[in-house]
């Protein structure tokens, strides 16, 4: 109970800075803090005790995007302003069965179709480490809530890196299951083949604990954590792609937890996967064609043209324009780089790929460009560009922070495993950060 209070203290003192809660569920929040701590006392009370797990009592936040009963749920949109679901979203039923206290619902990039969280209906989201900083997106009141410490965990939405992108631009850990391995239903889609639902948090145990209670396992698989490694960790560090276009500040702090790794005893191989390049084109091309789908089913697109920000109703003319054929063929393009990617990695004998998460630091809020090496490139292509081949393969993927800029800004690191290896990953993820700890904070004022 006491920590729902601190925290929702903290909140009414800092998101008028940082913008990351749409809305505060103050009295839903302090009454189920009151219910789960009532579950757990006291000691002359053992017979009716019941503890639900790790995540009894702890207060947590939602993207917004995110069926929550008797809760708006915007999806960061004008269109759905009011919209206020009458039964939660599977992933909320699981979060609340095992305890957790469910503080708000963050902001987003409009109908999670951006990376930025810069949103014209409801306002920008500022990065806790820089208020003059964009948070990455569209999960991105989700990522800077958690950096500020106005909660302890968050459930966000990854179609393209929605989750990783944010969790790297503010210092946080952000993990995107595999196909199937958290239900999607009664959450507001963007690109139905492409969209995953993952948690992010502070570090990686909290990480796997939000997962826990929504993640659909095999019957004999064990606890997320729970397993142990038989062997040393082999990473593949592939040759193209991801490190063609990279700040050389991120590229260094990359470099540097790699070699730390060989040090205490990873092996680390260089792998080809030319089939990298196929993924922007194959990744836009389907994401485009079912947004826009999804958008005219839903009868807003293009009756509602008013109430669309610019930026996104601009990408659903786009899915106008992508041909039967072509959408096709980008179909077959992913069947392609699927099977590719696990050819590299039965060869090559790897637990996971090794690469950075996001290309850049964040950049400024407005900033369209990045120049990186005295090129300019568009911002929002940087973003995508590392993230976008893991949502495609449909393979667990997660950003964990190896770093700071020169000038104080976080560096995400990302890994990338097979299907079904997400507990694999989650262990990967935690030794690094046992072995490199990051315990940088923003320096925000209260």
């Amino acid at each position: 109970m006491e920590l729902t209070k601190i925290l929702l203290a903290r909140i009414a003192q800092l998101n008028p800075k940082l913008n990351a809660y749409l809305t505060v569920c103050g009295e839903l929040a302090l009454t189920a803090a009151l219910q789960a701590e009532s579950e757990l006392c006291t000691a002359a009370r053992k017979k009716t005790r019941k503890d639900r797990g790790p995540l009894h009592g702890i207060p947590i936040s939602l993207k917004d995007n995110i069926y929550t009963k008797d809760v708006r749920t915007t999806g960061g949109s004008q269109i759905l302003c009011d919209f206020v679901p009458l039964h939660d979203a599977p992933v909320v039923r699981s979060l609340k069965k095992a305890g957790a206290v469910i503080l708000g619902k963050t902001n987003m990039h409009e109908f999670a179709y951006g990376v930025t969280t810069e949103n014209p209906h409801f306002g920008t989201t500022h990065n806790p480490w820089d208020l003059d900083r964009i948070v990455g997106g569209s999960s991105g009141g989700s990522a800077a809530a958690l950096a500020a410490g106005l909660c302890y965990g968050s459930i966000g939405t990854d179609t393209g890196g929605s989750i990783r992108i944010p969790a790297s631009l503010c210092g946080v850990v952000g993990f995107k299951p595999g196909l199937g391995r958290v239900n999607a239903e009664d959450v507001i889609p963007l690109s139905p083949t492409l969209d995953f639902v993952g948690p992010l948090a502070r570090c990686v145990e909290d990480a796997a604990l939000m997962l826990e209670p929504i993640f659909v396992r095999g019957k004999k698989e064990p606890g997320l954590l729970k397993s142990s490694r038989r062997h040393r960790i082999v990473l593949g560090i592939p040759q193209e792609f991801f490190l063609e276009i990279v700040d050389p500040e991120v590229e260094q702090a990359f470099r540097a937890s790699i070699e730390q790794w060989k040090k205490d005893g990873a092996t680390v191989k260089e792998v080809s996967l030319p089939e990298l390049d196929s993924t922007e084109k194959a990744g836009n091309e389907i994401a485009w064609v079912e947004a826009t789908m999804y958008h005219q089913q839903a009868g807003w697109f293009p009756e509602h043209r008013a109430e669309y920000s610019d930026d996104v109703y601009k990408r659903l003319e786009l899915g106008t324009k992508v041909t039967a054929l072509e959408y096709l063929k980008a179909r077959t393009a992913r069947e392609k780089f699927k099977e590719r990617l696990l050819e590299v990695f039965s060869t090559n004998k790897l637990d996971a790929l090794a690469v950075p998460t996001t290309p850049i630091a964040a950049p400024r809020i407005g900033q369209e460009t990045v120049t990186i090496n005295g090129k300019e490139h568009p911002t929002r292509a940087l973003l995508l560009r590392l993230n976008r081949p893991a949502n495609l393969a449909g393979v667990p993927a997660v950003s964990v922070p190896c770093g700071l800029t020169s000038s104080g800004l976080p560096i995400g690191l990302q890994f990338i495993a097979q299907w079904t290896d997400e507990s694999l990953l989650l262990q990967i993820a935690r030794d690094f950060q046992r072995t490199q700890p990051f315990r940088a904070r923003p320096q925000l004022q209260v």
